[in-house]
């Protein structure tokens, strides 16, 4: 039984990338909060060509950083996923296309199952909208106040 999937792509405007995010992914991964299905890194030349650079293309350092992740790799990102994510990414940028478990759900999905209960919706909600309404909130005067 798998957990949500998710997938993500993190620009790196001017083909940027360093590694920085690479020990909070391990630590992700190590604890068992999520598994990564799959990764690729996408660039977007001057000329507007988008391509897709596997690991095993990329310089050794960062292929070495990766290694511990790659047995899980499935290969199920296509073409179609790096000409759409290409396609949000600035000429002359790159960016990393991850798709994950949350491996910490699968428990939380296996009770719901096992109370009887259907998933019937789900969601996502950026993190900055939430913020923002949260802002107003606090800033609106309170019912009494007015």
């Amino acid at each position: 039984m798998l957990g949500p999937i998710d997938y993500v792509v993190i620009a790196f405007p001017g083909s940027q990338f360093k590694g920085e995010i690479l020990p909070e992914l391990s630590h992700l991964v190590e604890t068992g909060t999520i598994r990564i299905i799959d990764l690729l890194f996408i660039t977007r030349g001057e000329d507007d060509v988008v391509a897709a650079v596997e690991i095993e293309n990329m310089p050794a350092e960062i292929t070495e950083a990766f290694k511990p992740f790659m047995k899980d790799f499935t290969g199920l990102l296509s073409d179609e996923d790096v000409a759409e994510a290409g396609a949000l990414l600035e000429p002359g940028s790159s960016a990393g296309l991850l798709l994950f478990e949350h491996v910490w759900a699968k428990d939380l999905k296996q009770a719901v199952i096992g109370a009887g209960g259907v998933l019937v919706a789900d969601g996502r909600i950026r993190p900055e909208n939430v913020e923002r309404v949260l802002s107003e909130l606090a800033a609106a005067p309170a019912e009494g106040d007015k």
